[in-house]
Order: structure tokens, then sequence, then C-alpha cells
């Protein structure tokens, strides 16, 4: 900027008319400017992927712990309508996805028994 070089004109500082001298140089330097383009892009990109990478990170935690919080719903429901569950019915809770999750808290409001909410080989096994 026009007033930006009248001020540095005005400073008698050795160093400092050093450096606008080489300023003034590397902005008269095609090259320069184009590597200096190709720096400022690229740290402009990283800071950009990492803060993408952020926000997938904090949904995919989001997405994890509201699953973590359905099983732990379920598997309380479970507990009070039959009692200590078989471990390997623990490790289905812990391994379903969202979706059968869901499925089972429905069922476990209109069975009977443990057996109607996982089938019959679930609760054996």
């Amino acid at each position: 900027h026009w007033q930006e070089d009248v001020l540095m004109q005005s400073i008698e500082s050795p160093a400092v008319k050093k450096a606008h001298a080489r300023l003034q140089a590397l902005s008269d330097d095609d090259e320069a400017r184009r590597l200096a383009f190709v720096r400022e892009r690229a740290l402009h990109d990283e800071v950009t992927e990492k803060a993408e990478a952020e926000a997938r990170g904090r949904l995919a935690g989001k997405a994890e712990g509201k699953i973590e919080g359905r099983a732990d719903t379920l598997r309380r429901q479970l507990q009070l309508k039959f009692g200590a569950l078989p471990d390997a019915l623990e490790q289905r809770l812990q391994s379903a996805d969202e979706a059968k999750l869901a499925t089972w808290s429905e069922q476990v409001l209109f069975v009977e028994r443990l057996e109607q909410v996982f089938g019959e080989d679930a609760v054996k096994g």
C-alpha cells in the first residue's frame, strides 16, 4: 500500500531500511511472489484439512457416544426386566450398530422372555 511505503521511507533505522529494500526486491521478483503464494496456499490448505479432520472426529465421537448411550439404556432395561445378562448378550450389545439397538429397544417392551428380544440361539450361546 502506498501509505505504508511513505511511512517506511520516513524510518531512519538501517535495519528497517535493509528489510524494506529486501521486501521490495522480493515483491519485484515474479518467481519469489509465486513461491510465496504457493507456500501461503499450502499453509492455508493444511489449516483447512486439520479443521476438517477435527470436525469429522467430533462427529464420529458424538455418533459413538450416542450408540454407547443407547446400548447402556437397553442393558438397564433388559436387566430390570430379565435380570443379569449372559456374557454373550453383553458382547452383542457392545458390538451392535444403532439400527440393531433401536430394534431391540422396541422389542424389549413387548416380549415375555429374553430370547424373544435377541432370538432363541443368542441366549443359549
